[in-house]
C-alpha cells in the first residue's frame, strides 16, 4: 500500500519576503560584528586622510617644499630602522583605530520634560501674542514653540535660565501694561524666587529673559578707590557701569563694579533720598556714607528714631553731633541753614574779589538725617517747628555750598516727608523687598527686573536722576555694638572710624562756659535749652582753617562734657 505524503504548509509570497529580510539582516549584522575592527580602521584612515588634506591645502606654497622633504626623511628613516615598516604600520593602524572609533553622540536639543514646559510656556502666550485676523500667527494652540523660541538654557533642576521669544510686529511692546503682563507671565512660568532680566528688542521685535546671579554680600565697608566728593552707594551688576575697582572681599581682593554718586558743585544730583522697609539696611547706607565723608569733610547726624545707631560716631573727629532727640534735632538743623547761608556768602565775596573759595566753604558738610517722619510728628504733637522746614535752605543752596543732605525714611511714614524733600532729592535708592508699585512710587520708574520677597540687608534698587535703574547691595556696614552682627564686618567698621577728641579740639566746635553751666544746672534740654541755641555770636569751626563768626544756633559737641538729656547715650567702646 503506498503511503501518502505529508502535507505541506502554503506559504504565501509576503511571508517569502519577509523571512528573506530577517535572514539579509542577521546575515549584515553578522558580517558587521566580524569586521568590525576593520570598518573602524577604514574609517579612521578616512579621518587621517582627510585631516592630511586639509592641512596641505592650509600650509602656503612656499613651504610645501620643506614639508615634503621632511615627511620623505621621516619615511627614509623608519624604512632603515629594524622591523621599522612594521612598527610604523602597527601604529598607523592604531591611530585609524583611535580616530575611527564610534563616540556616543552629544545631546544638544532640550529633553522630553524640557520640550513639555516650553510647549506650556508656548502654549499660555498665546492669548498675548495672537490675533483672529493673523493669517500665519507665530503663537497659535497646538503650533511649533521652535518657531518663537532660542536661545534656551536650563539649570540642573530642569528650570529656565535664559530664553529668547520672537514675537509679531503688532504687539504693543511700546506700552508698560503691555510688558508687564508678558514679564509676570514669563517670570510665573519659569519659577518663582529668583530676579530676572528683560531686554526688550523692539526693532527686532524679541524679548531676552535671563536670570541674574545674586549680588555679592561679603563686601564690607572698606576704604574704596574714589575721588574726593565721590561716595559709593553700592554694587551692581557687571553689564550695568562701566566703571570697576578693587575691592576686598572676604579675604580676597577683586574688581567689582560700583553705583559712585557724585557730590559737590558739579553734582546733577547733590541731595539722596533712601527709603526702605524696617531692617531693610538704611541705617547701614548712611553709616556707610558717614564713613567715607570723614576722611575729607564733616558730618551732621540725626537721627529721629533715637534707638542710637550712630553711638559709633560720636565724639568722633569730623562729627560734629549726633543728635536723636527733637530739641537737638532743631538745633542742629537750625545751625545747618545758618552755615549754608554763611558759605554762599563767603563763597559770593571771594569771587567778587577775585579770589577763591575760602577753605571752610571747600570743606564738605553731610547732613544725614535717619527718619525725619518720626521728629515732625513729635515736633506736630509738642507745637514745635516741623525739623524737615530748616532743611529747605540746605536742600536748596546745598550744593554751591558743598553741603549734601542724606534722607532716610520708611515707606510706612514716606507720605509724610515734606515737599521739598521730595522735590531736591534727585538721587533715590529703594531698599529691601517692595512691590514694583513701590519701586516706581519713588524712583519714578519701574525696576528692570522682577523684585523677590526674600532679599538680604542692602539689596534694592538706585536711580541717579533720569537714568537707567540699576540693582544695588550696599556695602556690610553694621554697628560696631551689634553683637548679632558679623564680627568681621564690625572689626572692618571699627578700622574705619576716626580717632576720638577731648572737649576743646580743632576738629570740635567750642560751646561758651555760660551756656555749659546752664545745661549743669538745668540737666535737661527744655525752654532753657532751647534760649541758649540762639544767644550772642560765637565761633563756628568748619574745618582745619574756620575763623568766620556767624550768627546762629551751634550743634552741641560731641565730645562736650555738657550731658544733653536730647542725645542717646553712648555705650562704653570695647
Amino acid at each position: 500500500m503506498a503511503r501518502r505524503p505529508l502535507p505541506r504548509i502554503p506559504i504565501s509570497g509576503n511571508d517569502r519576503i519577509a523571512r528573506s529580510r530577517e535572514l539579509a539582516r542577521t546575515a549584515a549584522d553578522n558580517a558587521t560584528d566580524v569586521l568590525h575592527p576593520l570598518i573602524t580602521i577604514s574609517r579612521g584612515l578616512r579621518l587621517l586622510a582627510a585631516a592630511g588634506l586639509r592641512k596641505w591645502a592650509d600650509t602656503p606654497k612656499d613651504r610645501r617644499g620643506p614639508g615634503l622633504f621632511l615627511a620623505a626623511v621621516c619615511v627614509l628613516a623608519v624604512a632603515l630602522v629594524p622591523y621599522g615598516p612594521l612598527l610604523g604600520l602597527i601604529g598607523l593602524m592604531g591611530v585609524a583605530a583611535w580616530k575611527g572609533r564610534e563616540r556616543v553622540p552629544v545631546r544638544t536639543g532640550p529633553d522630553e520634560s524640557q520640550i513639555a514646559r516650553l510647549q506650556a510656556l508656548h502654549d499660555a502666550l498665546v492669548p498675548y501674542f495672537s490675533v483672529p485676523e493673523d493669517p500665519s500667527p507665530l503663537f497659535a494652540h497646538g503650533g511649533e514653540w521652535a518657531k518663537a523660541f532660542s536661545d534656551h538654557e536650563f539649570d540642573g533642576d530642569g528650570r529656565l535660565t535664559r530664553l529668547r521669544v520672537k514675537y509679531p510686529p503688532y504687539f504693543p511692546d511700546g506700552e508698560t501694561e503691555a510688558r508687564a503682563r508678558i514679564e509676570q507671565l514669563l517670570h510665573a512660568k519659569s519659577g518663582r524666587g529668583r530676579e530676572y532680566l528683560f531686554v526688550w528688542e523692539e526693532e527686532a521685535n524679541q524679548l531676552l529673559m535671563s536670570v541674574l546671579p545674586p549680588l555679592p554680600t561679603t563686601i564690607a565697608a572698606q576704604r574704596f578707590v574714589t575721588a574726593p566728593g565721590e561716595l559709593v552707594l553700592g554694587f551692581t551688576d557687571p553689564d550695568a557701569v562701566r566703571r570697576t575697582m578693587p575691592v576686598l572681599d572676604g579675604d580676597a581682593t577683586r574688581d567689582a563694579p560700583p553705583v559712585v554718586w557724585r557730590t559737590g558743585p558739579r553734582s546733577t544730583e547733590p541731595h539722596l533720598l533712601a527709603v526702605g522697609h524696617p531692617g531693610s539696611g538704611t541705617t547701614s547706607l548712611l553709616r556707610s556714607l558717614a564713613l567715607q565723608t570723614l576722611p575729607y569733610g564733616d558730618v551732621l547726624v540725626v537721627e529721629g528714631s533715637g534707638t542710637g545707631e550712630y553711638a559709633c560716631l560720636t565724639g568722633r573727629a569730623g562729627v560734629l553731633a549726633v543728635e536723636c532727640g527733637l530739641a537737638g534735632a532743631l538745633a542742629g538743623l537750625e545751625w545747618a541753614a545758618h552755615e549754608t547761608e554763611r558759605r554762599l556768602i563767603s563763597a559770593n565775596r571771594a569771587r567778587q574779589a577775585g579770589h577763591p573759595a575760602p577753605e571752610d566753604v571747600r570743606r564738605p558738610l553731610c547732613i544725614l538725617v535717619d527718619g525725619p517722619s518720626v521728629l515732625s510728628h513729635v515736633a506736630a504733637a509738642e507745637g514745635r517747628p516741623d525739623p524737615q522746614q530748616l532743611l529747605q535752605v540746605p536742600l536748596r543752596h546745598g550744593r554751591a555750598a558743598q553741603v549734601t543732605v542724606v534722607v532716610a525714611d520708611q515707606f510706612d511714614s514716606a507720605e509724610f516727608l515734606d515737599e521739598t524733600v521730595r522735590t531736591h532729592t534727585r538721587a533715590r535708592l529703594v531698599l529691601g523687598p517692595a512691590t514694583p508699585e513701590q519701586v516706581r512710587s519713588v524712583l519714578g520708574a519701574p525696576p528692570h527686573t522682577t523684585p523677590t520677597a526674600d532679599v538680604p540687608p542692602g539689596r534694592g534698587y538706585v536711580r541717579m536722576g533720569t537714568g537707567a535703574v540699576l540693582r544695588l547691595q550696599v556695602p556690610a556696614t553694621p554697628d560696631p555694638y551689634d553683637e548679632a552682627a558679623s564680627e568681621a564686618h564690625r572689626q572692618a567698621v571699627r578700622d574705619l572710624l576716626p580717632e576720638r577728641q577731648n572737649a576743646v579740639g580743632t576738629d570740635v566746635p567750642e560751646v561758651p562756659e555760660d551756656r555749659r553751666a546752664g545745661e549743669r544746672a538745668g540737666g535737661s534740654a527744655g525752654p532753657a535749652a532751647d534760649t541758649a541755641l540762639t544767644g550772642p555770636r560765637v565761633e563756628v569751626p568748619a574745618g582745619p582753617a574756620r575763623e568766620t563768626a556767624v550768627t546762629g544756633p551751634l550743634p552741641e559737641p560731641a565730645g562736650s562734657p555738657a550731658a544733653r538729656t536730647a542725645s542717646a547715650p553712648v555705650p562704653a567702646e570695647g
